[in-house]
């Protein structure tokens, strides 16, 4: 039965989030459109699940991992190499973003002119962040210097002017701990350095990834700025949650990350319900099971059968989440070693897959 709805007067829809129209993001010059961001993260971003990410559509905007700046420098003049995780920037489709992070304004911007110059690519990121204790307590970077709102705004700063025209953004979390809520401070400082874009995690950086992503905090951050777009992360695990999460917090746009590496077509489906259409199923077990051995293909491809193996046990182990079976299958993939093992896990117990039957001899 067709129910007429209520009518809206102009000035109630113009009040009402769930009427606010979805605008591309525009960073610097750059319209990113659909609004759908994919997050940085260190060891899994790489070329090959970009490209699988790619495959699919619907992500505005693809990001590397991060790289340590230090050592982008050390690799360069040293060996005359750059890290794996700029492997197939150059060449990739563009728009793309490189994260980087480090404490050191002059390293930061030199790897960011570098980037922006030499690779071409489409952002250069800033990682405030990152709440791993080898980058905060050892390298006092990331999400360590967010104890620090006005030496971010002069690493900003730097960068900002090192790359001449290419749009510099910034990730961050709403502080280092709940006693060190900066995230508003920070963000000011962010915006006066001259930043085109800023993505706020709705955690602190002691919660790491624990409890509930605070959408309302990250709401405020976005109110406190004037001009500065700002990009909401955190706990987006449907296509649904990300356009609700879109429209009620008032952010400029979304980005997903630890849901899109065991459903890399999220993407798509977020960009098809922002276009007002239904939510596209998620791939069939079969679809699935073929996803991932071309994802492996794909890693094998640049590190070669033996590192790639290893490699893909990870990535393995995240597209299985959620599904039936998926225990003991992490089981076992998480333990290969050779290719063979890999086919052979794959085919015997991917979830969905059938067994092999087994028969029982007679006398033979």
């Amino acid at each position: 039965m067709n129910v007429a709805e209520p009518e809206i007067r102009p000035e109630a829809a113009a009040s009402s989030p769930q009427s606010r129209a979805i605008q591309p993001l525009a960073i610097g010059p750059l319209s990113v459109d659909p609004p759908v961001l994919q997050a940085p993260m260190a060891g899994y971003t790489n070329y090959a699940y970009r490209q699988v990410v790619r495959e699919f559509g619907g992500a505005g905007l693809l990001a590397t991992e991060m790289i340590a700046a230090r050592s982008a420098t050390w690799l360069e003049t040293h060996r005359g190499e750059h890290p794996d995780r700029l492997w197939g920037v150059r060449e990739e489709p563009r728009p793309l973003a490189v994260q980087m992070w480090d404490n050191d304004p002059d390293n930061l911007a030199a790897v960011g002119r570098r980037l922006a110059k030499d690779f071409q690519v489409s952002v250069v990121d800033l990682n405030f962040g990152c709440p791993v204790r080898q980058v905060t307590e050892k390298a006092h970077s990331g999400s360590w210097l967010l104890r620090d709102p006005d030496r971010v705004g002069h690493i900003v700063r730097r960068v900002v002017e090192a790359c001449d025209g290419v749009p510099v953004t910034a990730k961050i979390r709403l502080g280092c701990a709940d006693s060190c809520r900066t995230g508003v401070e920070v963000a000011q400082r962010i915006e006066e350095a001259g930043a085109s874009c800023l993505t706020v995690h709705g955690r602190v950086a002691a919660q790491f990834f624990k409890g509930e992503a605070d959408w309302s905090a990250i709401a405020e951050v976005k109110r406190s700025v004037s001009r500065l777009p700002v990009v909401g992360n955190g706990d987006i695990d449907s296509a649904e949650k990300a356009v609700k999460r879109l429209r009620e917090s008032g952010v400029d746009g979304i980005m997903v990350a630890r849901e899109a590496l065991a459903r890399p077509w999220i993407f798509s489906q977020i960009a098809a319900v922002l276009r007002g259409e239904p939510c596209p199923p998620d791939p069939s077990l079969a679809e699935q099971y073929e996803l991932v051995m071309h994802h492996y293909e794909l890693v094998c491809s640049r590190f070669g059968i033996e590192r790639g193996t290893l490699l893909m046990r990870k990535f393995a182990c995240a597209y299985a989440q959620g599904l039936p079976g998926a225990r003991d299958f992490r089981g076992q993939v998480s333990r290969v070693t050779t290719r063979e093992e890999f086919l052979t896990v794959m085919r015997t117990t991917f979830p969905g897959r059938s067994p092999p039957s087994t028969t029982t001899s007679s006398g033979q």
